[in-house]
C-alpha cells in the first residue's frame, strides 16, 4: 500500500490523532474511505468502457479481415443517421411591415 509499512503507519495515525484530535478523527478517516471507494469504483468503470471498447474494435477488425460484414458501430458522434439532440423546430420567418403608398402619393427613393 504505497510503500508504507506497519511503523511508518503507527506514525501518521499518531499525528493525525495528535493535530485533528479525537473526536473529528473517525469523522474525517470515513470521509476518507468514501472518496477513496468512489474514486475506485469511477476507475473500474473506466476501465471496463475501454476494454469493451478495444473488444468491439477488434471483433470489427478480425470480421473486416476475413470478409465478413461487420455490424455497424454506432457512434452517434460519426453517424450522420444518429439523432443526437432532438430537432429543433423550424424558425419562425417574420416578414416586414411595409406600408403601402396610397394611390397618388409618390415616394422618391
Amino acid at each position: 500500500m504505497f510503500g508504507i509499512g506497519f511503523p511508518e503507519l503507527l506514525l501518521i495515525c499518531g499525528l493525525a490523532l495528535i493535530v485533528i484530535g479525537p473526536k473529528r478523527l473517525p469523522d474525517i478517516a470515513r470521509a476518507l474511505g468514501r472518496g477513496f471507494s468512489e474514486f475506485k469504483r469511477a476507475t473500474d468503470e473506466l476501465k471496463s468502457t475501454f476494454t469493451e471498447e478495444v473488444r468491439t474494435a477488434e471483433r470489427h477488425e478480425r470480421m473486416q479481415r476475413e470478409g465478413l460484414t461487420p455490424p455497424p458501430i454506432h457512434n452517434p458522434y460519426t453517424d450522420p443517421s444518429a439523432e443526437v439532440l432532438p430537432p429543433q423546430p423550424e424558425p419562425v420567418v417574420q416578414e416586414l411591415a411595409v406600408p403601402k403608398a396610397e394611390a397618388g402619393e409618390r415616394h422618391d427613393g
